[in-house]
């Protein structure tokens, strides 16, 4: 259920500040450490995502903003005003949770409304803000109806909707498309992201998923066992990963140890050609993996490793990728597109 915001006086005294602030946080339950001492600003307007496997604390991090945990050390601010101590219900954020916990005997638009009932707005006022709302995520026309009348995505949107209608600051949403299937989450994150723009306002996302994190994010961290691995743009992490785990996490990537170095390279920055052209390191074919767009080979380097490889099916058949198995390779790649990492816990 959607929290409220405070009165935009509260807010105006820290103008410039960041929306989020988190300094030191840790959280822990029992001997297990969920949140080991994080420090992070998330600018107002950002598309920010919290991204990492499960048990990351990604998510913990998420309930502690809103003010769900609170945290065995450490300070939370919202708009330059620390709110470690305060209730969820006074932090100037809304949340919007995977399973959209919608009052299911309401309507549409008095669940839209019901955070504008509870702050004592008249009700042709709230009415109409519900309605304006239910415009803005694609819903009109629908308020009459109950959510079990709805499909997966236009719940979610009557969550968002009553999230929004407000106006908070700052939007939690905690892996809000993890129910949707493949077409339709591709298609609420372009609307999300949409959506964002417009509104202005700061979104902290929850996920699992890389595809989401770099689709719709201005910057994301990666979570990894309490700790954030790399805090960047969606190019940055994806193209200059710091860590083994980051590398491995977002998106596929090859590590290589060569001279003493470990380097990583991404399958699409790498050329496959025959073995008689002479340049790059030579190898054998072992898989093919032919998945529509693109083709995926597994080539086992004479030199010792292995490298996966993308190549996109612009003039390729399945029976064309598919006979290359075996087949003696040369692999090359530019410089500038390898990125030294370092070992894991330096």
């Amino acid at each position: 259920m959607a929290t409220l915001a405070p009165a935009a006086a509260d807010t105006d005294s820290a103008a410039g500040a960041p929306a989020v602030r988190l300094t030191g946080i840790r959280r822990s339950y029992g001997d297990v450490v969920a949140v080991a001492g994080i420090d992070l600003d998330i600018a107002a307007g950002e598309f920010f995502t919290l991204l990492g496997p499960s048990g990351s604390g990604k998510t913990t991090t998420l309930r502690v903003i809103a003010g769900f945990e609170r945290p065995d050390a450490g300070h939370i601010e919202l708009q330059g005003i620390d709110v470690t101590r305060v209730a969820p219900s006074q932090r100037a954020v809304n949340t919007v949770f995977q399973d959209y916990a919608l009052f299911p005997h309401m309507t549409v638009v008095e669940n839209v409304e019901y955070g504008l009932r509870v702050k004592g707005a008249k009700r042709k006022d709230r009415r109409a803000r519900a309605d304006a709302m239910l415009e803005k995520v694609r819903l009109p026309g629908l308020g009459d109806r109950k959510p079990a009348q709805l499909s997966g995505g236009q719940r979610q949107r009557v969550a968002l909707a009553r999230a929004i209608v407000n106006e908070p600051p700052v939007l939690l949403l905690d892996e809000p498309l993890g129910a949707l299937d493949l077409k339709l989450r591709q298609e609420m994150q372009i609307f999300l992201k949409a959506l964002q723009r417009d509104l202005g306002i700061t979104f902290v996302y929850v996920t699992h998923d890389q595809e989401e994190a770099l689709t719709m994010s201005d910057r994301l961290a990666v979570f990894n066992d309490g700790q954030i691995e790399q805090l960047g743009s969606p190019a940055e992490v994806y193209e200059h990963p710091q860590t083994e785990f980051v590398a491995g996490f977002v998106g596929v990537s090859n590590i290589l140890e060569r001279h003493e170095r470990r380097i990583t390279i991404r399958p699409e920055k790498i050329r496959m050609s025959d073995e008689a052209t002479g340049e790059g390191e030579a190898g054998t074919v072992r898989e093919v993996v032919y998945v529509g767009m693109v083709t995926r080979f597994i080539v086992d380097l004479d030199g010792g490793g292995e490298l996966v490889v993308v190549r996109q099916n612009l003039e390729t058949s399945s029976q064309d990728a598919l006979s290359e198995q075996g087949k003696r390779v040369r692999l090359s790649w530019r410089p500038e597109h390898t990125y030294e990492i370092k070992e894991e816990g330096t």
